[in-house]
């Protein structure tokens, strides 16, 4: 017999109650809990057959498993996933309307299917007939590319379990629904239900399987906080009408760092990889302007050069403003408290705009010497050599602290052609000489703006 209950499930954090309350009392978010019904199925005879039936065992009984890989065809998506995506894994790639998810799982799918066989892409917002339009552009030919237009999760595993594929694209979880259940596509527990449909025939047919989400105007998943503790890997696909290059950032990942990113170049004919993406970042940068630094910043196993650019002007205003895009706000004005207590320089009374160029955001405190020196440079008027580059983190007494991974960040400098490198001394003289790369270590704050703006 079926049994059925209404609950109301909480948008954000996934949190239920059996009524409605106008702050969520798990994550405190107003107005963010919606009405949902469930279906209960009881059998009070047969009690005993809940379980699976297997009992734990001590660990070191567990058969040691490697997961197998695939390549996707994409060497900046093989990388932010770790080295390919995981046979019978389940991942979730959001963006915005516009980024290019589409583009790129077809483009994946096609690649795919050239290599290793059949391969199912779903889509329930285009009709087979749209979806070969964008084909043709993007020059995908495949005869191993199953096309398909489907919002019922009960015929997408019918049609999964029929072809027998290498690779599932799903796009979008939002627009799956479960016949079964009476609320709308794209509500809560639509969107739940259906993740974890997928995600069973996933594990137990061992295929990978990719589903594109939406996200809300805040830039979160829509659909409640447990549908990206569901999936195994959650990819963010960033980017905007004025960059040409799109972004893959890793949010989860169960098999690999969460730390490493794929750079993607968007053009008529589809999204190219970038395997440099310093050169890209740094192709207008050689000019010799005021404000401007460069800085080795690492992005999982992969250093990156990047380039600051601060502006520090008198406020016409009481209350100096401050604006930060691509670095945390909260170390910007760490950054200015140093300068002006530990270098002299007074910076109260003034506006302070940083901007990391080319759109990326970067956290580690390696970037804090660049950013010093870059608003240092600003603040005097006086330009750094575009042959020069920093990375270190500094301290609230103004010392320079070593980082990790020094050494990659020095012999990719040396390798894109600079001359200078000011870094923190006791990493400096962990170094010795690299090739014809000026290695300057410095101590203090105020001594890396004396070599920064000597000239």
């Amino acid at each position: 017999m079926t049994k059925k209950r209404t609950s109301f499930c909480c948008d954000l954090c996934g949190y239920e109650a059996p009524k409605w309350y106008g702050k969520c009392p798990q994550c405190g978010e107003w107005n963010s809990l919606r009405e949902q019904t469930i279906k209960q199925k009881t059998n009070f005879g047969n009690m005993t057959k809940a379980g699976s039936g297997d009992l734990p065992r001590p660990i070191m009984d567990v058969r040691n498993r490697e997961e197998g890989r695939q390549t996707t065809g994409s060497g900046e998506l093989d990388r932010a996933l770790g080295g390919g995506v995981v046979s019978g894994s389940i991942t979730l790639i959001a963006g915005s309307p516009g980024v290019g998810k589409s583009t790129l799982l077809l483009q994946i799918s096609d690649n795919v299917s050239q290599q290793r066989g059949k391969v199912l892409y779903i889509s329930g917002e285009e009709s087979p007939g749209q979806i070969r339009l964008r084909a043709n552009r993007l020059n995908v030919q495949s005869p191993d590319l199953f096309i398909g237009s489907e919002t019922d999760i009960d015929h997408i595993c019918e049609q999964i379990e029929k072809i027998k594929p290498v690779l599932v694209v799903v796009d979008s979880i939002q627009t799956v629904h479960d016949p079964s259940l009476k609320n709308q596509p794209g509500s809560i527990t639509q969107v739940r239900q259906c993740c974890r449909i997928l995600m069973k025939h996933a594990k137990d047919l061992n295929i990978p399987i990719f589903i594109v989400g939406h996200i809300t105007k805040g830039g979160t998943i829509a659909g409640p906080k447990i549908l990206e503790h569901i999936v195994d890997s959650v990819l963010y696909f960033e980017g905007d009408s004025f960059h040409m290059h799109r972004i893959i950032r890793v949010e989860k990942n169960r098999f690999g760092s969460t730390n490493e990113i794929g750079v993607f170049e968007m053009r008529d004919s589809g999204l190219i990889d970038v395997p440099d993406p310093s050169t890209i970042f740094l192709e207008e940068s050689q000019a010799r302007e005021a404000g401007t630094q460069v800085v080795a910043a690492m992005k999982g196993s992969r250093p990156i050069f990047l380039e600051i650019q601060s502006l520090v002007s008198e406020s016409p205003f009481g209350n100096p403003r401050r604006l930060a895009n691509g670095v945390d706000y909260n170390r910007l004005l760490l950054m200015l408290a140093v300068l002006d207590k530990k270098a002299g320089l007074h910076m109260n009374k003034e506006d302070a705009y940083v901007n990391i160029a080319g759109g990326l955001r970067v956290d580690e405190p390696a970037i804090d010497l660049a950013l010093c020196i870059s608003l240092a440079s600003s603040f005097r008027n006086l330009p750094v050599s575009p042959r020069t580059f920093a990375f270190g983190e500094v301290g609230l007494t103004g010392e320079i602290r070593a980082v990790s991974q020094a050494e990659l960040r020095v012999r990719e400098g040396e390798r894109l052609g600079f001359e200078r490198c000011i870094l923190p001394k006791k990493v400096g003289d962990q170094l010795g000489r690299i090739g014809n790369l000026e290695l300057i270590g410095v101590t203090a704050v105020d001594e890396a703006l004396e070599y920064a703006l000597e000239g």
